[in-house]
């Protein structure tokens, strides 16, 4: 009977948390259970599920990418600095923004698979890199319409209304942004449990050897995970430019754990036990509605984070107890 419980939480004790969470704001909070309060939740959370995703697909091949963040902060100041400071067209600046998050994925790919890195170590070191890089290439200055330079003169451009349309635009009240990520989830969820492709990638993670014996060229594989993560993290940056009308310096900082404890709330989601987008986006969601109700009750902003680790323990706890005693 114990167990039979214990699973039961397992496989639906995240989505039963949501629920009970969203009833509590609800009875508190006469204003939570509106159509405009959940599109609001889901355009809060559009960004961070996005580099969840990265994160996400970077674990299903055991690796881990501690890079996201700074891969956010280095494609926002270079979409805002492309339109604001060259003038270039919304093709051009979202072409070479998500070419950014490639080469990333291709340098950790390089590191971790070529040179055989340890994930977090070389992850780690590509984050230190390429949050240099884009704090060097704005001279550690914030973009925006017609900054002034230090030498006087003004930036010629500004951000294309186009471009705002992605992270400010709504569609049936439902922020654009949101909709993306809606059809995101669901391309990638597909991929990774319909395709031959996305199982590679399943038993790549579970067992590289065996993979590799079976046949699967587990390299490739790894590569594309990673370049897919740094692919991700870059549509996470140009939604941020988009949606704050600049390019902000350590944008995507305060993203990575975020995007982490998204991931990890998500293994527990239908007891999958392991990564996957499904899960991904629910844990996002858990965070969302939280962060969304505890703002409406006027908590400090800083307790925010105490609610989002004790959730993520919450999560953790169930979801390994459970694979451990599976185990045994």
């Amino acid at each position: 009977m114990k167990d039979k419980l214990m699973n039961l939480t397992f496989r639906y004790g995240a989505v039963v948390v949501i629920i009970g969470v969203i009833a509590f704001f609800s009875f508190k909070l006469p204003y939570f259970l509106t159509y405009s309060n959940f599109a609001d939740i889901l355009g809060s959370i559009t960004i961070v599920t996005f580099v969840a995703i990265g994160v996400t697909l970077s674990l299903i091949v055991d690796g881990f990418d501690l890079s996201v963040g700074s891969t956010v902060s280095i494609t926002t100041v270079v979409a805002a600095s492309l339109m604001i400071w060259y003038e270039q067209p919304v093709i051009v600046v979202i072409t070479i923004s998500l070419l950014v998050g490639v080469i990333i994925g291709l340098l950790n790919a390089l590191l971790i698979v070529k040179l055989r890195i340890p994930d977090l170590l070389a992850t780690l070191a590509v984050m230190y890199i390429v949050s240099g890089l884009h704090k060097t290439y704005t001279q550690g200055y914030n973009i925006y319409n017609h900054m002034e330079f230090p030498n006087g003169t003004k930036a010629p451009g500004e951000m294309d209304s186009t471009f705002l349309f992605l992270g400010q635009g709504k569609w049936l009240g439902i922020p654009f942004s949101a909709i993306l990520l809606l059809i995101a989830v669901i391309l990638v969820h597909v991929f990774l449990t319909r395709t031959k492709y996305g199982r590679q990638m399943y038993v790549t993670g579970g067992n590289a050897e065996a993979a590799r014996l079976s046949g699967i060229r587990v390299k490739k594989v790894r590569t594309l995970a990673y370049v897919a993560s740094g692919l991700f993290a870059a549509i996470g940056g140009i939604l941020f430019a988009s949606r704050v009308g600049s390019g902000q310096i350590d944008a995507g900082s305060p993203l990575l754990m975020e995007a982490v404890a998204a991931v990890f709330v998500g293994f527990s989601v239908l007891g999958a036990g392991k990564p996957n987008v499904i899960g991904t986006f629910v844990g996002s969601v858990l965070i969302g509605v939280l962060v969304n109700g505890l703002t409406m009750m006027n908590l400090q902003y800083f307790t925010h984070d105490i609610v989002k680790g004790v959730v993520l323990v919450l999560a953790l706890a169930v979801t390994f107890y459970v694979l451990n005693r599976s185990k045994t």
